[in-house]
């Protein structure tokens, strides 16, 4: 218990927010907001166009919801939350894919982790156990995690998950510029 307490006062301390991107995600995203609602944190869902009642059920189950008028891709949305987010002075930002494929229950490892390392960026790591994950993804993530972990000389693990811890020391200086998918192999290059 005592180390669950540590990290909740932790929590405390690093101020997170929790950045979803979503497109047409009505059937996950209110479970979603509210298993995130558990860690009190707050918490910015960027509707990217969508067609579905996405935004609206995101704001019913408590989230902070800003909407693009078209779909831009999921690069330039979390682009759009980052800014948002280093606009209101959060010390940290945690992405979170909203089709429900991460466990919102491991944010506080995240975080936990965070404030005991200096590092700027935590990434999730899908391939442990990749249930669900078709054979032809999990085959192309462990390329592309070789290849990229080749270029930033450094293993990492799974370099397609979205669930990341990112500080604000990292989100400031990173200059982005892709739009959709590829970002988040841009954020671990750049």
């Amino acid at each position: 218990m005592v180390h669950v307490q540590k990290i909740l006062d932790g929590i405390k301390i690093m101020r997170t927010c929790i950045l979803i991107p979503a497109y047409n995600e009505s059937p996950h995203i209110t479970r979603l907001i509210n298993k995130i609602k558990e860690t009190g944190l707050p918490i910015l869902v960027i509707d990217d166009g969508s067609q579905d009642d996405t935004a609206r059920l995101a704001e019913q189950a408590g989230a902070h919801v800003m909407r693009n008028e078209k779909n831009m891709g999921k690069g330039q949305s979390l682009i759009r939350g980052f800014h948002y987010i280093l606009e209101q002075g959060f010390d940290s930002v945690i992405t979170i894919d909203a089709d429900g494929q991460h466990d919102p229950a491991e944010i506080t490892r995240f975080i936990g982790t965070a404030i005991a390392s200096p590092n700027a960026i935590f990434v999730g790591n899908r391939l442990i156990q990749p249930v669900g994950m078709p054979w032809s993804r999990l085959l192309t993530n462990k390329i592309m995690s070789w290849a990229i972990s080749l270029i930033a000389k450094q293993k990492i693990p799974d370099t397609q998950c979205c669930f990341r811890l990112i500080k604000n020391v990292l989100l400031q200086n990173l200059k982005l510029k892709t739009a959709n998918y590829e970002i988040e192999t841009e954020v671990l290059l750049r």
